[in-house]
């Protein structure tokens, strides 16, 4: 797909298994899309399997495994070969880190950082984020405020160490109304819940990041990026936008465009998730 000259393609999508998503196609994607910086969650597999996959002569992987087999799971993949314009990031990470910096969430598998200098000589810090997907009343909805309180703390503090922030991923919350089609239904439904919501107030307010998606669709109905496998969710698109671009400000301003890649039918879906790209015009 053709893309803006001097730009930074960066995409993120949680894969529902990277194993399954391979089987269903996902490498097609990838390979079409040109992309610079790959961000994947809920990875749920061994390193040594997603190197494999992925395939360690085209990328460098920073892959943060969780401890529980087969859950979540993180990762940011940087191409080690030029994109279609001839292309590449100055070098490859410069510096990384396997965790958001409680002990708490150590070996969770759902927060990496990497740094980057870009070819302008300003830094980049990219962060592939898993948000607990929550149940209310439950010890996954504790552990799920626990993590955004914790993200409240992180955000400003990289923002402060790199000039550039983009943090990107399944956060498992519907931000407005305009996020979730059947939004009056889900009211008291993880998710959706005014608790959860009011910590993407202060993401998108007084912390100061911007919802990249967001503020280039402008005040539309999605685009969506989850469907439930359930029912004629995905066929009647009554979906939910919960994978995001959170960029600094600075970044933000950048963002040329923003395209869910919504597959053409159910039976072509790789993911629930579908992948969320954006270009970033350097």
């Amino acid at each position: 797909m053709s893309r803006p000259a001097k730009s930074l393609r960066v995409a993120s999508v949680n894969v529902n298994g990277i194993r399954a998503a391979y089987k269903k196609e996902m490498a097609a994607w990838l390979q079409e899309r040109d992309v610079d910086i790959l961000c994947l969650q809920e990875v749920r597999a061994p390193d040594k399997i997603v190197r494999e996959l992925l395939d360690e002569s085209q990328w460098s992987i920073l892959h943060a495994e969780a401890a529980a087999k087969g859950r979540a799971g993180v990762l940011i993949a940087t191409r080690l070969t030029p994109n279609s314009n001839g292309e590449l990031l100055e070098n490859q990470p410069v510096a990384t880190r396997s965790d958001i910096g409680e002990e708490y969430f150590a070996d969770s598998g759902r927060w990496v950082e990497a740094d980057y200098t870009l070819p302008n000589g300003q830094s980049l810090t990219v962060v592939s984020a898993y948000v607990h997907s929550g149940e209310v009343g439950t010890q996954k909805q504790d552990d799920k405020y626990r993590f955004l309180e914790r993200m409240l703390v992180r955000m400003p503090e990289l923002a402060k160490h790199s000039d550039h922030v983009l943090i990107v991923g399944d956060l498992n919350v519907g931000h407005t109304e305009l996020d979730i089609k059947n939004w009056k239904a889900n009211q008291k439904r993880a998710g959706f819940l005014p608790e959860e919501r009011a910590y993407f107030d202060k993401f998108f307010g007084e912390i100061g990041y911007v919802d990249v998606a967001r503020s280039l669709a402008g005040e539309v109905p999605g685009p969506y990026t989850w469907w439930s496998y359930r029912g004629q969710a995905f066929d009647n698109n009554a979906g939910w936008r919960i994978d995001y671009q959170m960029a600094t400000p600075a970044l933000a301003a950048l963002a040329s465009n923003a395209t869910v890649d919504r597959a053409a039918s159910y039976d072509e879906r790789f993911s629930d998730h579908a992948p969320l790209v954006v270009d970033y015009l350097f």
